[in-house]
């Protein structure tokens, strides 16, 4: 089995939630909910079912994507010869290209979404996947 620091991965998945809380509040919430045709009053059913468990189960993913990434960054340091934040953005970058931009384009390609969607959402997923890969590449 392979060590793995497993407070740098706690970490790694509150900072990818708490980017996410900002991703999509502040800086990018009024495009991708119109994105996603949703409206005020979709938002109001939602909060009124209650948002627990998709927090909980976002925070789950997190950590999951965060386990996997420390992972794949023990294998490029090793490899590829970088090291630290070099080697988180880098195994972040590249777990991204290889894994959320062939499986998330379906969302465009099938499910009628918009591209604007995309790279809204991809665009995150950039961005969480390389800030995990530094706070894990920092605590290796």
């Amino acid at each position: 089995m392979i060590p793995v620091n497993y407070l740098a991965i706690l970490v790694a998945a509150i900072a990818a939630m708490v980017l996410g809380f900002i991703w999509f509040g502040p800086l990018f919430g009024k495009h991708w909910l119109a994105s996603m045709g949703w409206d005020s009053a979709k938002i109001d059913s939602m909060r009124q079912k209650g948002m627990n468990m998709t927090y909980v189960l976002q925070a789950v993913g997190a950590l999951v994507m965060a386990y996997v990434l420390a992972h794949a960054l023990i294998f490029a340091s090793t490899y590829l010869n970088v090291s630290g934040p070099m080697a988180g953005i880098t195994a972040g970058f590249w777990n991204w290209l290889g894994f959320v931009v062939p499986t998330s384009m379906g969302a465009v390609l099938w499910e009628g979404k918009s591209w604007k969607f995309w790279f809204i959402t991809a665009g995150y997923y950039l961005v969480s996947l390389c800030l995990m890969g530094v706070i894990l590449a920092m605590w290796v």
